[in-house]
This record gives C-alpha cells, structure tokens and sequence, in this order.
C-alpha cells in the first residue's frame, strides 16, 4: 500500500479518496476502525474515515492510532492525517493532538500540516488561512455550531492545541521549490519545532510540496496536499480500478448542515421534489418528529429524490441552541437522522445523498449497521471534493457525502444526474 490516510470525518475522507482516485491510484474507503479481519485488497491508497473531529481528544487518539496499526499491517507506506480545509476543531483539538499521538507512533521528527485547498478556494498566506479573498474567521465557519474557528492564523490555532512547537514555511521558501521546502523544514526541525504549518496558494504548490515531503513519515492537511503527494507516487501505481457494483432505486437527501452553501443548495430544490424540514423542536421534546419523517417519505419514495433536512438559518440555529444546548442539539438531530436512515433503509432506499459531516457519520453508521459493510469504492466525481461511493462489502449501496460547504448551487440537481 503506497498511501495510508487517517481522516477525522466522513466527508473529508471521501473528499480526499476522489483526489486520489483522479491521481491515479486504487482507492478503498473504509467507514471506521478497520476490522482486523478486513482484507482491502490489491489498493494503492486506503482512506480510514473517522467520526473523530469532534470527540474528545483522548477517544480520537484512541481510534487513529487503531486506525494507524492496522495500515501499517497492511504495509502502508507513508501515513496521512487528513482534516478538513477549514481546520476547524474543538478548543481542545483534536488536530494537534491526534498529529502528536500519530508523530510519537511514528517517530516523526517533523510533521508538515497544510489545510491549503485552492481548487475550493481554500489558500493559506503568511499561516493565515483564507476562503477565496476572506479570512476563514470572517467567513460563516466563525459560527459553527460545533467547531467556530474565529482565529485564521493557523500557527496560532495549531499552537494552542499543542506544547511542542508550530513553525511556518512561508511562501518565499514554497515557491523555490521542494529542496528549499525540505532545506526550511530541516531548519524548523532544528530549532526544536516538531509542526511546520505550509503557505500555499496555488495548486503548483502543492506539488511542490508533494515532492519535498513524499517520504515523511507523517504528514497532515485537507485533501489537497494529500494530492500533491498522490501525484508524486503516480508513477508507482497500477493504475488499477475498484469495481463498482450497479446500485438502483429511489434518491433520498439527507441534509443537516447549517452552512450557507447547503441552505442555498435546499432552497434551489426543484418545485416537483418532496422536501420536508424537521421540526428540531419536536425532536429535542422526543415528540416522535423522526418516525413521522420516514412516515411522510415512504409514500412518496420514487417519485423524485425525496428530501429531508435539519438545516435552518444561523439565527435559528442560534436560538436553538440557546434554549436547549449545543451538544443536546447535536445529539438529537444526529439520532433522528440515523432513525430515519435505517428505517428508509428497510423500505428499500438504497441510493442516499448526505449533507454535512456530523450528518454523515451518524447515517452512515445506521445503515452500514443495517446493510452489513464498512468499506467503499469511490466513484463519479459529483462536484470538487464529493463523489459518489459504493459498498464494497455487506449490501449494495450507494453514498454521496458532502461537506456543508462544499458544492455549487445545483449540487443536490447534479448528485440525481450523475451515476456512480
């Protein structure tokens, strides 16, 4: 195995499995700590999809460092701790924690990070991460309701979740190439930083990136340093595929992110989609909301993609929040969202589109419950970052899983148009 990747949520590893799968390499996607008994094959990349981002810091060091024992038993390479292009995580963590337990496992002296992702407009400069011309903390990730990041100095950030040290490679060094990139990290190495945070703004340095860190132990970042790597390593592959089994049946949409591009994404639905919002409050006084949810949907499956959300306007979200708590919030949408997967599940659904990380998590373990598998090939790109993916063991079904933010306007419009 050329490539081992450890990423912290569903989403963001199904948004770094089609970049590698687009640089030329086989690619598993397996849902939570492997089992020791799976067997994924004659791959070149296995991504191990977490629910991780949010946990406590111990739990997500706990289930990466078992992730991270069970790549390297099955001769992975080179090992990748893939978080999101936001770089969002909890005050505590988890992403300079789990960077420090996966360096100690490793003996990583160094350990490159860059969440750097221009093709979605994501560009660190001078270690401040910015989404197109905005800094991250005044885009909408300052109001997440789980994970805010209103800090996008990414030294700063990373150094608050860790005691050894955070440096920077600036873009002077990254623009001279990968033997500069390896002569400053060498440098930072010495002065006792064991994090190095990477500039880049475009997708040129990435590559150059890719080649000065290839043979690094350890290496962390959204998905687009994991493609400067992956295309370093292309001329190693096979170039083989991973079959994908034929999945039909009714559409179901499953949304709860929050975020602007997925509200804006539900309000474009066509007029003729059923579509029904949940009513949070009803959910949150245990009032049955899910089960008349699967209600609603069981008559209308097959008819058009049929819709379900939880994903309400930042202010709404807010007094919610306020009236009943953040995690209890959390929790309750999360579990009627896996109460609705799996009883659509047993109604034949096999074919889902899910919005938002924490969303994906919670179905994707209800119906991988259900339906018996754990591991996914990648398929059809739908938009940058989100492919389609298929079940390689248990049942056959099909699964897109979309970050919040990810996606043009029509997403939810191309997801039904696109085969896996």
């Amino acid at each position: 195995m050329l490539f081992g990747i450890i990423a912290d949520d569903l989403t963001g590893a199904t948004d770094v499995a089609v970049n590698l799968r687009s640089a030329g390499l086989s690619v598993v996607q397996i849902n939570g700590v492997p089992r020791a008994e799976l067997d994924p094959g004659e791959v070149e990349a296995v991504v191990v999809a977490l629910k991780s981002r949010t946990v406590a810091a111990g739990e997500a060091c706990a289930t990466s460092l078992a992730s991270l024992e069970w790549l390297r038993r099955h001769g992975a390479e080179r090992i990748y701790f893939k978080y999101c292009s936001t770089f969002d995580s909890t005050a505590a963590g988890n992403i300079g924690p789990v960077t420090d337990a996966l360096a100690d496992a490793l003996d990583a002296a160094i350990v490159p990070a860059t969440p750097a992702y221009p093709r979605n407009q994501r560009t660190v400069y001078q270690g401040h991460l910015f989404v197109g011309d905005v800094l991250l903390s005044e885009t909408g990730m300052r109001n997440h309701p789980l994970t805010p990041m209103t800090d996008a100095n990414l030294v700063r950030v990373l150094q608050a979740q860790t005691p050894q040290r955070v440096g920077l490679v600036s873009l002077s060094d990254v623009e001279r190439g990968a033997t500069a990139i390896r002569q400053r990290l060498d440098e930072l190495r010495v002065a006792g930083c064991r994090h190095a945070i990477l500039d880049a703004t475009a997708q040129t340095h990435l590559e150059s990136l890719g080649s000065a860190v290839l043979d690094f132990p350890l290496t962390t970042g959204g998905a687009g340093l994991a493609s400067g790597i992956a295309a370093q390593l292309r001329p190693r592959s096979r170039a083989s595929r991973v079959n994908l089994r034929h999945v039909e049946g009714p559409l179901v949409i499953l949304a709860g992110s929050c975020s602007a591009a997925t509200l804006e994404q539900l309000a474009a639905l066509p007029a003729d989609w059923p579509a029904r919002r949940l009513d949070i409050a009803a959910l949150l006084d245990g009032a049955g909301e899910a089960a008349r949810a699967v209600e609603w949907a069981s008559g209308r499956l097959g008819q058009a993609p049929t819709v379900i959300s939880a994903s309400v306007s930042p202010d709404e979200l807010a007094r919610t929040q306020q009236r009943y708590g953040r995690e209890r919030s959390a929790e309750a949408i999360e579990s009627a969202f896996r109460q609705i997967a799996t009883a659509l599940a047993r109604h034949g659904v096999r074919r889902f589109v899910v919005a938002g990380g924490e969303t994906s998590g919670a179905v994707v373990a209800a119906l991988a419950g259900e339906l018996g598998f754990q591991a996914l090939a990648i398929g059809a790109e739908i938009a940058p970052g989100v492919p389609w993916t298929v079940s390689v063991d248990g049942e056959p079904v099909a699964l897109a899983l979309k970050s919040g933010n990810f996606g043009g306007r029509d997403f939810f419009v191309r997801a039904e148009g696109v085969q896996p």
